[in-house]
């Protein structure tokens, strides 16, 4: 039952997502559509409550607690962001809005990484708080090791990303070159000569 309460909270924060967009930019309904990106952090919630109420009811603790932990650690640091980002997007292909500024290059893209190894440490101590608590929760009575792999498991996540952030720093990314003559090429021919 949680592996499909996970997958519908995924299916459904999209949902939501396409539904608050299309609402403010399509139906221009600007309040209707952010009342609709409200209702994202309920899902979590409600993945929350029915977890706990799993392992109160006497479930043995295994890998779908651990990943319903991950996944509201992730929606916690990453889902605000992902929002935001969406609507940028959306503004400028529906309304007419300023093209969203990329990441970058260099400094300003290593940066942009660092930024989001934050979200990542975040995303980690949320999970890592919810499994611990799962734990304790538990005691002695259950088999906690999967819980704790879970917690190994967000802890690697952290250090990868960090290393990914630091390639970043060290071998900074470089914008691509545009040619010289970019603006200054001949137009083609538009028909055969005799």
């Amino acid at each position: 039952m949680i592996v499909a309460l996970i997958i519908a909270c995924e299916v459904g924060f999209w949902v939501l997502l396409a539904a608050g967009l299309a609402l403010r930019y399509l139906a221009k309904k600007p309040r209707l559509g952010a009342a609709v990106l409200l209702c994202e952090p309920l899902m979590e919630l409600v993945l929350l409550v029915v977890t706990t109420l799993d392992l109160k009811n006497g479930a043995e603790p295994d890998w779908k607690h651990g990943l319903a932990a991950l996944y509201i650690g992730y929606t916690v640091a990453y889902g605000h962001y992902t929002i935001t980002w969406l609507d940028g997007h959306a503004a400028y292909r529906l309304a007419g809005g300023p093209k969203p500024a990329g990441p970058g290059y260099g400094r300003a893209r290593a940066a942009h990484e660092w930024k989001l190894w934050v979200r990542t440490v975040i995303a980690a101590a949320v999970a890592l708080t919810l499994l611990q608590v799962a734990i304790w929760y538990v005691g002695d009575a259950g088999d906690v090791s999967s819980l704790r792999g879970w917690q190994s498991g967000a802890l690697r996540v952290v250090g990868i990303h960090a290393l990914v952030a630091a390639a970043y720093t060290i071998w900074p990314s470089k914008a691509p070159a545009v040619p010289d003559d970019a603006g200054e090429r001949p137009l083609a021919p538009t028909g055969r000569r005799r």
